[in-house]
């Protein structure tokens, strides 16, 4: 199998690999490279394949597969399947819980094996909800990046491919977990895709480019992986045994979606202008002076819209908090006294503006007494309640903005 005109990280085995996910940077795991090297030669920019980067069998296995779809009850949208590049209907894969469960649309482990042993692809979805090592491992990757995480097992039978080349509307890193998987990559048809430009919008350009000469041609082996920016055409086919990848998808913010928030904010300001609440003149069909006027009216108002806050709740909206324990939680606060160590909750997006904190569980605001604490509490270290004062860590950990924590 050859490599064409990729870029290409083959270092060799990394020393200590199978580093715990305790390490300061999950993508320096991914790839080897510092935050800075990456965002400045690759990110968003071309494809990257690095080798033998790390083990990923503490993230996801064969054994989570078997577990989450014959014990965890899954329900769908949590899998998918898919054969010779369709998504096959769900009524395919689903049944009655039985007694005790008024749902009808549980995964059914028996129609499920039929489906996979047939040759269908099983597309495990948002495991960012649903399997604790790889929702702590998005969790961490998203903060460390600035943007949302998810993530998507793939399990094909061997000598079957589950979709054809297509593009992603987010970035991806594809990490091969078990057998191996022979992937074709192609540059981009219409690069940097926002949300709304699905590749099916370009299905006959994808596939002119898909049979163009690849990127990159290669196969993916256990400890391999690959970063795809959103618009890179791929397709994948495993090999000789079954193959388990996770795909942790990067969703991206954007300049155009800075502007929509711009732009929503200053229509918002518009509605407060009488003028512009204003009808137009009878018997005319909307003048040049009437447009002007709106240019202007609406350019000022862009100029002096502030749309920070509707852009950081528009953020706070895109994932969930850390996951939080009710029980440990009550443990906490019953137990709570001087020594009680605890933590701000991870991924809560947490702002101090003002005498105010907002985060991705609401918002609660503070006396200037306590802004000193609260200011402390958001570098994310182990603290104790008598630092930063045990009434206000037991009003914090009753919130879900701090969580028990170990020394």
């Amino acid at each position: 199998m050859s490599t064409s005109r990729t870029e290409l990280r083959n270092l060799g085995p990394t020393e200590g690999a199978g580093v715990p996910e305790s390490r300061p940077s999950r993508l320096t795991r991914l790839t080897r490279l510092s935050q800075e090297e990456f965002a400045r030669d690759i990110w968003g920019r071309r494809a990257l394949l690095t080798r033998r980067v790390s083990d990923f069998s503490d993230l996801f296995s064969a054994d989570a597969v078997d577990e989450l779809i014959a014990r965890r009850g899954l329900r769908t949208p949590f899998l998918r399947v898919a054969r010779d590049g369709s998504t096959l209907p769900e009524s395919s894969y689903t049944s009655s819980a039985g007694v005790g469960a008024t749902i009808s649309d549980q995964l059914d482990d028996t129609a499920l094996w039929r489906q996979f042993a047939d040759g269908a692809t099983l597309v495990l979805q948002a495991l960012q909800r649903t399997w604790g090592p790889v929702a702590g491992f998005c969790t961490g990757l998203s903060t460390e990046l600035g943007h949302p995480a998810q993530a998507n097992a793939y399990v094909t039978p061997p000598q079957n491919r589950g979709f054809d080349d297509h593009y992603d509307v987010h970035d991806v890193f594809v990490l091969q977990i078990e057998g191996t998987k022979r992937w074709l990559v192609h540059e981009p048809v219409h690069p940097d895709p926002l949300r709304d430009q699905p590749w099916t919008d370009r299905r006959s350009a994808v596939a002119e480019a898909a049979r163009s000469t690849p990127y990159i041609d290669t196969v993916l082996e256990p400890g391999d992986a690959l970063y795809l920016p959103r618009g890179w055409l791929h397709a994948a086919e495993a090999q000789g045994e079954v193959s388990v990848h996770l795909t942790i998808g990067i969703h991206t913010w954007t300049r155009y979606a800075l502007a929509e928030q711009l732009a929503a904010s200053a229509l918002a300001a518009l509605r407060d202008d009488p003028r512009m609440r204003g009808s137009l003149p009878l018997g005319v069909d909307t003048p040049a002076e009437e447009i002007d006027i709106v240019r202007e009216r609406l350019l000022a108002a862009v100029t002096e819209a502030d749309s920070a806050p509707s852009f950081h709740r528009a953020r706070r909206g895109q994932a969930r908090p850390a996951p939080l324990g009710p029980l440990a939680q009550l443990a906490a606060v019953d137990g709570l006294g001087p020594g009680t160590p605890v933590r701000l909750r991870e991924a809560l997006e947490a702002r101090l503006e003002g005498p105010r904190l907002t985060t991705r569980v609401g918002w609660l605001d503070f006396p200037e007494t306590d802004l000193p604490s609260v200011i402390r509490l958001l570098d994310g270290d182990v603290r104790t309640a008598g630092d930063l004062g045990v009434e206000l860590v037991g009003r914090l950990l009753r919130a879900g903005v701090l969580v028990p924590a170990d020394r």
